[in-house]
């Protein structure tokens, strides 16, 4: 007997990533990302407080859209989001997953559909 669905069939999973991981042509996600805040400005006490450093790690709010790695130097990458403005990410200040290719290839694919046709309404006004 079969208990498998349709919808688990083409469930993939994101892998998160060590940094040397990391290779060009990945599709990725950011997982998380690490803040610093010095002591003395988050509890106002003077040293010897005053020079610890607080680490905070958080989740995005929003889902950002795949991100497709160019290029690695390691702790940087650089990444294009499916509007093609590139730009680098530290790695030792966030965490990446990497996303299953035809899911990403898949979100890209609708999301420049979406810009394609904003793009056309805008023009015709």
């Amino acid at each position: 007997m079969s208990t498998t669905t349709r919808a688990a069939d083409h469930a993939s999973l994101a892998k998160p990533l060590a940094p040397e991981d990391v290779r060009a042509g990945d599709y990725v996600a950011v997982l998380d990302e690490e803040l610093q805040w010095c002591a003395a400005n988050w509890y106002c006490d003077p040293p010897p407080h005053g020079e610890r450093v607080i680490h905070v790690r958080l989740r995005p709010r929003e889902a950002a859209p795949p991100l497709r790695v160019l290029d690695a130097c390691l702790p940087f990458v650089f990444v294009e989001p499916p509007d093609g403005a590139g730009y680098t990410l530290d790695l030792r200040a966030v965490r990446l997953a990497r996303l299953d290719k035809g899911y990403a290839r898949r979100v890209v694919k609708a999301m420049r559909g979406v810009a394609r046709s904003s793009g056309k309404n805008r023009s015709k006004r």
